[in-house]
């Protein structure tokens, strides 16, 4: 999971910006996190984990439909996975935002306190992955987005399929839209916090 981009460092067992997760978790205390996407399940361990020693404890939805490789394919698999890190409170949805954003479970969700986007990492897809589920952020829900702060280019999904990751583009857009705050850290792949204003007129 060294290579998942959170800034992690195996020598001193940091878990890099995996602690602003753990800790963001930790204090929101929320009943449901939403993750969109992980390689190798490193943001949703670490978000589960912080939700098992809330009092309040909590489920997570995760969604990734697996077009990397076969991580996410199997639901035996996928629980066996996690299980093996301690941590039993993770929903796995093979599907697509755009999937879950049809289905029963979507419908029936509920208010999320913390979004962490990280799927397909253009600025549309992190667009509608943030704006499925903003409405359901309560008034101190956050949104994380992955691979945030500049341009990649992306082999993930293969040398035929390589692409380039501008979810720069849409917090450049939220930035000068003004309705939300927005803090980068500047880290490995980046990742910014997303609140919407509170409105205090």
């Amino acid at each position: 999971m060294l290579d998942m981009g959170h800034h992690q460092r195996k020598e001193d067992l940091n878990l890099g910006l995996g602690w602003l997760y753990y800790g963001l978790v930790r204090n929101l205390r929320p009943q449901r996190v939403v993750v969109i996407g992980s390689w190798r399940g490193f943001t949703p361990l670490v978000c589960a984990r912080a939700m098992q020693d809330n009092l309040e404890h909590g489920e997570l939805i995760f969604i990734d439909p697996s077009l990397v490789d076969e991580q996410w394919a199997d639901a035996q698999k996928v629980a066996e996975y996690f299980a093996g890190y301690g941590v039993d409170n993770i929903r796995h949805f093979r599907m697509t935002t755009q999937e879950f954003a049809k289905s029963k479970e979507y419908r029936n969700l509920g208010e999320i306190g913390l979004l962490f986007v990280d799927g397909y990492h253009s600025a549309e897809q992190a667009r509608f992955d943030h704006e499925a589920f903003e409405p359901m952020l309560g008034e101190t829900g956050i949104a994380l987005l992955h691979d945030s702060i500049r341009p990649l280019v992306s082999n993930i999904y293969g040398a035929e399929r390589q692409y380039m990751h501008t979810v720069y583009r849409y917090i450049e857009e939220l930035r000068e839209a003004g309705q939300h705050q927005v803090f980068d850290f500047p880290f490995a792949s980046g990742v910014s916090l997303v609140q919407r204003l509170i409105r205090k007129d």
